[in-house]
């Protein structure tokens, strides 16, 4: 008789933030990804902490369910369940861990901590073609930014990040400054198409090596509008939005440029929420021919906050037996 062919299945949690997520790796295949958004936090201008956690309670049983029948498994099938455990939210955070160490307990399943900055770089190994190690990432987001060497999928060494605001944060407060609603940074994209990205200069920071720094840019941008007369930003926010968004591609890719030159490494990724902007996926793409780099970028779904990168990290922490046990503590800050 044949032994019927079973894969290695992972349930992954994802709620360091305002998505809630849950996804179903099957062998390294992302098999479910489903996503519930908070529409909420936009009328107070940013991500309310209690409001998320609320609403991570409310949406983490359905998203589960949906995951675990859109990839067509029993929980009791799942090999083991993954969530995030660092870094984010801590109240938004403690509802996905205490779901899954929950679940894993009463399954009798084994649990796998994922950092949520780890898996963002994972996510370049989700679809195919996929880089070969070792590669560069440029990992942008609301909260982070960094340059970060992959030697293997858990290897990773941090070369540089930001020592103040990210790059995410660069795009939402700028935006707040033009009179732009919460999330400002995909408007701020949107914008950018239509405008001339050198009418308007703006300071560029000269950070040492490969970190980076964003504040500078809010406060150029914020002195230049005082200048100007009432209505000034209504009236050229396309040439605004391509400026900003000029600047901060120009801060992100001149580093990325400098690892490269330190390390030797062109098989180049970014990973993110900020890698979904057209501007900086164009601009990078356009870079990486001319400088003759390998080059790749997530679709669209696994740049942004997503369980599927959680579950393909998870994925490679099974095979090298890196569990946790019940007493691991989600963490707002903790280091990779």
């Amino acid at each position: 008789m044949t032994k019927k062919f079973v894969p290695l299945s992972i349930l992954a949690i994802e709620s360091s933030c305002d998505e809630t997520s849950a996804a179903v790796c099957a062998d390294g295949k992302i098999v479910s990804n489903i996503i519930a958004t908070q529409a909420i936090h936009a009328e107070y201008g940013g991500v309310v902490p209690e409001l998320a956690s609320r609403a991570h309670i409310q949406n983490i049983v359905p998203v589960v369910d949906a995951a675990i029948k859109k990839a067509n498994i029993s929980l009791i099938n799942v090999n083991a369940i993954a969530f995030t455990q660092a870094p984010g939210l801590l109240g938004s955070l403690m509802v996905g861990t205490q779901f899954a160490k929950s679940l894993a307990l009463a399954l009798a399943k084994p649990l796998i901590a994922v950092h949520h900055m780890q898996a963002h770089v994972l996510a370049n190994l989700i679809v195919e073609p996929a880089p070969q190690f070792p590669f560069l990432c440029l990992t942008v987001s609301g909260g982070h930014t960094q340059i970060v060497l992959a030697h293997s999928p858990l290897n990773l060494e941090v070369l540089g990040e930001t020592i103040d605001d990210a790059a995410g944060e660069a795009f939402d407060k700028t935006a707040k400054l033009l009179g732009l609603p919460y999330p400002g940074g995909p408007l701020v994209d949107k914008y950018a198409q239509l405008g001339n990205p050198h009418a308007f200069k703006f300071a560029q920071s000269q950070v040492p090596e490969l970190n980076f720094s964003f504040s500078g840019l809010k406060t150029s941008v914020l002195y230049f509008l005082q200048k100007q007369p009432p209505n000034f930003a209504a009236l050229h926010i396309n040439d605004l939005c391509a400026s900003i968004q000029y600047t901060i591609i120009t801060m992100l890719l001149r580093k990325l440029q400098l690892a490269v030159k330190q390390t030797g490494v062109k098989r180049l990724c970014i990973a993110g929420g900020v890698s979904a902007n057209k501007g900086l996926r164009y601009a990078f793409e356009t870079l990486g021919k001319e400088k003759g780099w390998e080059t790749f970028i997530p679709p669209f779904e696994y740049c942004t906050d997503n369980a599927a990168m959680i579950a393909i990290t998870a994925y490679y922490k099974y095979q090298a037996n890196q569990f946790s046990d019940l007493s691991v503590s989600p963490s707002a800050r903790a280091a990779w």
